[in-house]
């Protein structure tokens, strides 16, 4: 059980140590991905990105996840084939949903206050963080698009995730880094004493006072 996002944060990024010498990039998830990366970023001295990812919901049920997509050139999907199928979603009406989300991330990008181009991250070691997966499709994609821009190395951190959607992460990501895997798993948000919801506010906060920027890099 994690207090709250802080805690997570900082017990993975005793985890995390040995990275610190790589001179790493740590992106959240944005909202919820990013308090935690934020002390992974300040126990590491590495600048703290946030990585736009969204879920795409299913036509009138918002709720259910049929895919998630990523900020990105073009922008990285997952889609969950059974869902797919079971809501005859020909690629117009992906594109369409896709589109959707795509335009919320845009919104966020100028509320955070981030460039218009991602970040450059190429010949980077790249640390993605969240806090927790359930499923797993934001974080796929959200490593999709970050492999895309050319990483030297990719890594996975979250405090807690179910093995079964673990074992799906191995191909996505250079290394997988959890520091718990439950086997009766109810949803992340049972194994912090405070869950709250990160606000934008919070997001911009924390990113506006990460670690600057080194020469050439942006955003």
């Amino acid at each position: 059980m994690f207090r709250n996002r802080i805690d997570a944060g900082r017990r993975l990024a005793a985890a995390l140590a040995d990275y610190k010498a790589k001179q790493p990039l740590v992106f959240g998830l944005a909202r919820g991905g990013v308090p935690v990366a934020a002390e992974v970023a300040k126990a590491l001295d590495a600048p703290l990105r946030a990585v736009l990812v969204r879920k795409i919901g299913a036509p009138g049920q918002p709720e259910l996840a049929v895919g998630a997509v990523a900020d990105g050139d073009p922008p990285a999907t997952v889609w969950n084939d059974d869902l797919v199928a079971a809501f005859d979603l020909d690629a117009g009406a992906r594109a369409s949903l896709v589109r959707d989300q795509m335009r919320v991330i845009e919104e966020r990008r100028a509320r955070f206050g981030m460039g218009a181009s991602p970040a450059p991250v190429q010949g980077r070691a790249v640390i993605v963080v969240d806090d927790g997966l359930a499923t797993g499709a934001t974080a796929k994609a959200a490593l999709r698009a970050m492999r895309a821009r050319g990483p030297s190395e990719l890594i996975l951190a979250v405090p807690v995730a179910p093995p079964e959607t673990l074992d799906g992460m191995q191909g996505e990501a250079d290394k997988v880094i959890c520091l718990e895997t439950p086997a009766f798993f109810m949803g992340v948000g049972n194994f912090y004493e405070n869950f709250r919801q990160t606000s934008d506010d919070e997001v911009a906060a924390l990113l506006g006072n990460s670690a600057q920027p080194s020469a050439g890099e942006h955003g």
